[in-house]
């Protein structure tokens, strides 16, 4: 069981390091673009990657935190990309939008039950943080199934909302592996609380852009 669990994890470890390597490259270059859309594909599969050979670890060995966060850091990917199905507000959300967003809920609920019952407290507090962020996520997106927001470029800012929470969740995963020199907390938590921050200042910058360019294209 040892042997198979150090080759999933190995196969696991590479998935990761291509979606950390991959995702920038995804970031830097024109949005919409062939590269971009190249990109963006490879990243969101090696997110899968990652988050299958994780399931296979936790029944083999890791646990339940570990499955949660998963489930969490998957979701991020993969409603990053199916939202790219859904850019008009009359496209409906598919069964498969719906069961993950309730799954996300489900994982959210799990991760703060874990953090309520932690006696470590540093502990408590990852586990109670990122339930807190699955609820959100989850919640929002089936607010938005039921009543699908009508905003300008509604479905692209979710989708890059999406897509660098789960790069965060990347890096999340590297810090919390090679930086063992950083208190539990912080390295569980600092690449949330500086790409948080990061993400409010790119979607402050293209609403700014995309209603310049409105206020331009009107006679």
């Amino acid at each position: 069981m040892d042997e198979l669990f150090k080759a999933v994890r190995a196969v696991h470890i590479c998935f990761g390091g291509v979606a950390l390597v991959i995702a920038p490259l995804a970031m830097i270059t024109l949005k919409g673009g062939l590269w971009h859309r190249r990109w963006g594909k490879i990243y969101f599969w090696s997110m899968a990657g990652v988050a299958l050979t994780a399931l296979a670890m936790c029944w083999l060995k890791s646990g339940l935190f570990l499955f949660l966060i998963a489930v969490f850091s998957f979701y991020l990917a993969l409603t990053g990309y199916s939202v790219l199905r859904r850019k008009k507000p009359d496209d409906k959300a598919s069964p498969v939008d719906w069961c993950a967003a309730v799954a996300m809920l489900l994982a959210g609920v799990g991760l703060v039950g874990l953090g309520v019952f932690s006696a470590d407290d540093s502990q408590r507090w990852v586990r109670i943080v990122f339930g807190i962020i699955c609820l959100l996520f989850g919640a929002v997106d089936i607010r938005g199934f039921l009543k699908p927001p009508q905003q300008y470029r509604a479905w692209w800012f979710t989708h890059m909302t999406r897509f660098l929470a789960a790069y965060i969740a990347t890096v999340t995963a590297f810090s919390t592996v090679n930086f063992q020199f950083l208190p539990y907390l912080v390295r569980w938590l600092w690449p949330t609380a500086i790409g948080t921050v990061g993400i409010i200042v790119w979607r402050i910058y293209y609403a700014r852009k995309f209603a310049g360019r409105r206020s331009v294209a009107k006679p």
